[in-house]
């Protein structure tokens, strides 16, 4: 293990609960999110944490790894994504780049 703190994407699948702030007929959201942290299992704990704090409910996280995992893997990672991964190192923080709440269609 290292003490080298990178930024990890993650994407986490968020359900329902009352003040949750998601649009009144929205049945989830996805949140997209970058965490400093030492490791993966780290970023992971850290952004459900702030994210229950913040009164969501998180149900499920995906990782898509740090910045040099995602550019080895082809990713292409445009400035402003690279600015919030960069605010995530300074601020030592969970940084919510984009919520896509999901609605019921039919």
């Amino acid at each position: 293990m290292t003490d080298k703190i990178n930024v990890y994407t993650l994407t986490v699948e968020i359900g329902r609960k009352d003040g949750d702030g998601l649009p009144e007929n929205a049945t989830g959201a996805a949140m997209m999110c970058f965490c400093a942290a030492k490791d993966e299992a780290e970023a992971v704990r850290e952004t459900v944490a702030i994210l229950k704090q913040g009164g969501l409910a998180p149900l499920d996280v995906s990782s898509y790894g740090t910045l040099e995992e995602r550019i080895a893997d082809g990713h292409d990672i445009n400035d402003e994504e690279r600015g919030m991964m960069q605010r995530a190192i300074d601020e030592n923080s969970v940084v919510v780049a984009m919520t896509s709440p999901f609605f019921d269609v039919g």
